[in-house]
């Protein structure tokens, strides 16, 4: 593979916020003891869009994912083992009825908390299903706190028109 151009920076920018968000949101878990770090890095990668307006916009359907998906991963840890069918049964579950309650943005954070519950959830599903959104929650919060630093350069995008 051959580098021979600049990203855009709309790349550069998005790439910054991510990495921002990220590591804020791991350092703070790390502070307050979480027991999973990656999760809040996780959180606030997966949750940051182009737009920042875009990302605060979400934050309400991801915030309801999380807690669609750590119910849904820890009901599903009664009756299935831990395992690659039951990840996968969470995770269509969790989207699935996301989409249908109408909340589309909350789908694949649904999805990705709803799997790792039902990953590893030892004999407490509740609490894993707790921590985890805990820690989440934590990466979503840090990236919404990250859409309201400006943006780099004065580039407008499409949806962020009515940001001005």
């Amino acid at each position: 593979m051959k580098l021979n151009k600049l990203p855009p920076i709309t790349a550069v920018q998005s790439s910054l916020r991510a990495a921002v968000a990220a590591g804020a949101a791991a350092g703070i878990a790390k502070v307050l003891q979480f027991e999973y770090p990656i999760h809040a890095l996780m959180g606030a990668v997966l949750v940051l869009e182009l737009s920042p307006r875009r990302t605060r916009e979400l934050a309400v359907q991801r915030l309801l994912g999380t807690l669609l998906g750590a119910g849904i991963g820890a009901l599903l840890s009664y009756p299935l083992p831990s395992g690659p069918l039951a990840i996968g049964i969470g995770i269509l579950t969790a989207m699935l009825l996301s989409y249908m309650l109408g909340i589309p943005g909350a789908a694949k954070v649904a999805g990705y908390v709803s799997g790792i519950v039902v990953m590893a959830y030892g004999s407490t599903p509740w609490l894993h299903a707790y921590r985890r959104t805990t820690e989440t929650v934590l990466g979503i919060g840090m990236a919404v706190a990250v859409s309201f630093v400006p943006k780099l350069l004065g580039v407008d995008l499409p949806s962020d028109a009515e940001e001005k």
